[in-house]
């Protein structure tokens, strides 16, 4: 009986660390940003930001995206292993009036391999 918990125990381990450290289940959280390059001052302007992780399990997911304008962060979505993304690939949105030329960065990350790193883009008044 000890010998089958200890083997039980190793195969879980070799299971668990194979899971976590294969790229062909994993990658880092993506995002790319969707937005105007210009508008009439005063416009509301719609940002979509879209997220691509491949993986959405309890073990594995999208832990937060967030959207910054102007260096204030105006959205975030904070996700655990209950309450996941949607999908693999997802799209948030929100919506800003343009009163001053607007620079957008956001950003998504896995809860276990991170972020490939921030999307910007600027939206300059006409």
């Amino acid at each position: 009986m000890k010998g089958l918990k200890k083997h039980l125990s190793f195969v879980t381990l070799l299971f668990v660390l194979f899971i976590l450290t294969t790229p062909a289940f994993a990658n880092k959280a993506s995002v790319t940003l969707q937005a105007p390059a210009s508008v009439q001052k005063g416009s509301e302007v719609t940002i979509r930001v879209n997220v691509s992780h491949e993986g959405n399990s309890f073990l594995h997911h999208v832990q937060w995206v967030y959207i910054k304008v102007n260096g204030k962060e105006i959205a975030r979505w904070d996700y655990s292993s209950t309450s996941r993304p949607e999908s693999e690939n997802f799209f948030k949105e929100v919506k800003v009036t343009a009163t001053e030329p607007l620079e957008i960065v956001a950003e998504a990350s896995c809860n276990i391999h991170g972020s490939a790193g921030p999307a910007s883009a600027k939206i300059v008044i006409q």
